[in-house]
């Protein structure tokens, strides 16, 4: 009996169950714990990484008919059924392949969502040991296995810190917009403008439509558009505060301060001041906390504060009163 046609241990099983756990839409932080404490015995990172190396194996026999046949049978919706005590859901596909040469293979497909609320922040910390911070009214999508680790940027924001697997490639797509990390902490924020790349450590490649693909060092910014990605020099520090729970600004344009601590607030701030819309603030201010950026922009620019039904409200210039 050869080493790949050998029974599955307990080990084994349990790594395949946390394949399919981690394969559902979404996985709750404590699951996530549970899953790094149980891979800290070395059997078990040991029966996990043969996990990804038989998807791996399977890779390479893509090019074999039968198993092209299998697997885009496999594509095809089939009923929910249940797998070493863990239930598949419609995004895993847990195959079986045997007859081919090689032994019996689980090959598993996790996808993964996560995403924030208004005013929340997440620390997400992914199955091949890669870190997500998301921001306010964020939405990721994971994909990993034994090819690639593929995450899409639905809405919002998020700073990644990529683990090292030089087998495998760590991309961000947004907006039309492709990220490959090359070993690397880099935020990605999506907007209706466009899509902005900021470089804390390493390396990264963007690349968009439209133009040359862009590689970055730390400290540059990349802000794509229809007619590609163009680099130029930026704070990372102060443009990665939020994920401190701060927001720095710098001679920044007060109405689009505004904008950015509303991103974090239910009841919104409006600003109703033409003659100061685009006076610059510099502070630092906890996100969420709009009370003291009314107070501040109120003092500094004599505006005054009209609460608006709702629970908005509003900043208009300071109304003197007769004498």
């Amino acid at each position: 009996m050869s080493a790949s046609q050998k029974p599955a241990t307990a080990a084994d099983r349990e790594a395949a169950d946390w394949f399919a756990r981690l394969g559902s839409k979404s996985v709750s932080t404590e699951a996530l714990q549970a899953f790094f404490t149980w891979r800290e015995i070395p059997e078990n990172a040991a029966a996990y990484k043969r996990q990804e190396a038989n998807w791996d194996r399977i890779g390479q026999l893509k090019g074999d008919p039968e198993i092209h046949a299998m697997l885009q049978d496999a594509g095809r919706p089939k009923p929910r059924r249940s797998f070493g005590g863990g239930w598949l859901g419609p995004a895993v596909l847990a195959l079986v392949f045997a007859g081919v040469g090689v032994g019996v293979y689980q090959v598993y497909y996790a996808q993964t969502a996560f995403e924030t609320d208004v005013g929340e922040q997440k620390s997400i910390q992914l199955a091949d040991g890669s870190f997500v911070r998301l921001d306010t009214d964020s939405r990721i999508r994971v994909r990993l296995n034994g090819a690639g680790r593929k995450v899409e940027l639905l809405e919002g924001q998020a700073l990644f810190k990529v683990a090292h697997d030089a087998r495998r490639p760590f991309t961000v797509s947004a907006g039309g917009a492709t990220v490959t990390a090359l070993g690397t902490v880099f935020d990605v924020r999506r907007s209706s403008q466009g899509v902005e790349v900021v470089l804390v450590e390493g390396k990264v490649r963007v690349q968009a439509a439209g133009g040359p693909d862009q590689i970055l060092t730390p400290n540059q910014s990349a802000h794509t558009t229809r007619q590609g990605a163009k680099a130029q020099p930026i704070d990372a520090t102060t443009a990665t505060s939020w994920a401190d729970g701060r927001l720095v600004f710098s001679g920044t344009p007060l109405q689009k301060a505004v904008s950015e601590v509303n991103r974090y607030l239910t009841h919104k701030i409006e600003l109703d001041a033409p003659d100061v819309a685009d006076t610059v603030i510099s502070g630092t201010f906890r996100a969420g906390d709009r009370t003291a950026f009314v107070s501040a922009a109120s003092d500094l620019f004599s505006l005054e504060a009209q609460p608006q039904p709702g629970g908005a409200v509003k900043l208009v210039p300071h109304r003197t009163k007769n004498p």
